[in-house]
C-alpha cells in the first residue's frame, strides 16, 4: 500500500473534503443519470424539456435519488480499501488488497441474489452487506455478474502488460472504470492507476476495460493532490503511454480534451464521443463534461443528457468534480436527496481517516 502519511491539520480537512466529494459527487450523478439510463436524447426531451433533465428527477415508484449498481460496486470498493489500509496499518503487512477487494465484491454479488441481509451470509465484521438498503437490483452489468462468481483475485504483483485478462477478456464495458475512483483516494497516482487496473481484471479482461479504470484512478489522485482536472488529464495520459494496448484509452481521453477545448458544450458534442457503455467512451465523457462546463451543476446535468450510459457518465463526472472542488462544492440542495447520502459520507470518513492515519 503506502508509507505514513502525516498531513497537517489543514492538509487533512482538504483531503477529507475531497474524498467526500468525490464519493458524494459520483453518488450524485449516479443519481442524476439512472432515471434516464436507457432513454434516448430525444425521449429525455420529450420527458424533460428541450434542455433535458434540470435536476434530480423522479425513477421507477416516483422515488428521487435512487443510486444504482455504480455507486454500489463503489461503495464496497472503497470497503475493501478501508479494510487494507487498516490491516497493514495494525499487522505491518500490505499486498493484500486484492484479495480483500475480491471478497467486497462477492459481498457485493450476494446483494444482488439475496432478497436482503436475513438471507444472507454476514461476516463478523459486519459493513454494508447487513444494510438492506443496498440489496436493491439497480441493472448491473452482465460483466461485473458473471467476472464476480468466477472468484478471481488479481496478482498485484504481475506487470500491466496489455493482454486479455483471465476474466471476461473480451469486455471492455464501463462496469470496471464507474467503481474505480476510489483507488484515487488512497495514494498516488502510479499505485492508484495500477490497482484500479488490477481491481478492474476481477470482471473486465479487455486492455481497455481495465486501463480505463486505471486511467480515472489516477486523474482522480492528481486533483485530490492538487492538480487542475486538465493537467490531471495530461499527466494520467503520459502514465498511459507507459502500457502496451494503452491507444484505446489514449484517444478516448485527447478527443474530450480536444473537444473541451472548443467551448460552448452541448449535449450534441457529448454524444459524439460515444454513448457511454464501454469504458473508454465512458471515462472520456465524464471527463469532457467536467471540463466543458465551469459550473458544478451544469457539468452534472450535461453529463446526464444524452442517448447512453447516463448513470455511469454522471457518476464518473461527479467523481472528477468532488475530489477537485471537495464536498462543499457539491450542489447541497441535490446532494442532500441522495439514498444513502449519510451512509456513503460516513464510509468517506472512514476511508479518510484510516489513510490519514497512516
Amino acid at each position: 500500500m503506502n508509507q505514513p502519511w502525516q498531513p497537517s491539520w489543514e492538509a487533512a480537512a482538504v483531503y477529507r473534503s475531497r474524498v467526500r466529494g468525490c464519493l458524494l459527487g459520483g453518488a450524485l450523478g449516479d443519481a442524476l443519470g439512472y432515471p434516464v439510463e436507457f432513454a434516448s436524447l430525444d425521449r429525455i426531451r420529450a420527458s424533460h424539456g428541450e434542455r433535458g433533465v434540470r435536476g434530480l428527477v423522479p425513477g421507477a415508484h416516483g422515488v428521487v435519488g435512487r443510486i444504482s449498481d455504480d455507486t454500489q460496486m463503489t461503495l464496497f470498493t472503497v470497503e475493501a480499501l478501508v479494510q487494507a489500509h487498516a490491516r497493514e496499518r495494525e499487522k505491518g503487512t500490505g499486498g493484500g488488497w486484492a484479495l480483500l477487494l475480491r471478497r467486497a465484491y462477492e459481498r457485493w454479488l450476494q446483494t444482488q441474489s439475496k432478497p436482503g441481509p436475513e438471507a444472507a451470509e454476514l461476516p463478523h465484521t459486519g459493513g454494508l452487506i447487513t444494510e438492506a438498503w443496498l440489496y436493491a437490483r439497480r441493472a448491473p452489468g452482465n460483466a461485473c455478474l458473471s467476472g464476480v462468481a468466477q472468484m478471481y483475485a488479481p496478482d498485484p504483483l504481475l506487470p500491466l502488460d496489455g493482454k486479455p485478462g483471465e476474466v471476461n477478456p473480451d469486455s471492455k464495458g464501463c462496469g470496471a472504470v464507474m467503481r474505480s475512483a476510489p483507488f484515487g483516494l488512497v495514494g498516488s497516482a502510479d499505485a492508484a492507476f495500477a490497482m484500479a487496473a488490477r481491481g478492474a481484471q476481477i470482471t473486465h479482461g479487455h486492455p481497455t476495460g481495465y486501463y480505463a479504470a486505471g486511467a480515472l484512478a489516477a486523474i482522480v489522485a492528481h486533483l485530490v493532490a492538487g492538480e487542475s482536472l486538465e493537467g490531471a488529464v495530461l499527466r494520467t495520459l503520459r502514465l498511459l503511454e507507459r502500457h502496451p494496448g494503452h491507444e484505446e484509452t489514449t484517444a478516448a481521453l485527447r478527443e474530450a480534451l480536444d473537444l473541451a477545448a472548443e467551448g460552448s458544450p452541448t449535449a450534441e458534442k457529448t454524444e459524439s464521443l460515444g454513448a457511454g457503455w464501454v469504458a473508454e467512451e465512458a471515462l472520456a465523457l465524464g471527463v469532457y463534461c467536467a471540463l466543458a462546463e465551469p459550473r458544478v451543476k451544469d457539468a452534472l446535468l450535461l453529463s446526464v443528457n444524452h442517448s447512453g450510459d447516463s448513470d455511469s457518465t454522471g457518476s464518473i463526472c461527479g467523481n472528477l468534480l468532488g475530489a477537485r472542488h471537495g464536498d462543499v462544492g457539491l450542489p447541497h440542495a441535490w446532494v442532500e436527496r441522495v439514498e444513502g447520502r449519510a451512509r456513503i459520507a460516513a464510509l468517506a470518513d472512514d476511508l479518510a481517516a484510516e489513510c490519514v492515519r497512516g
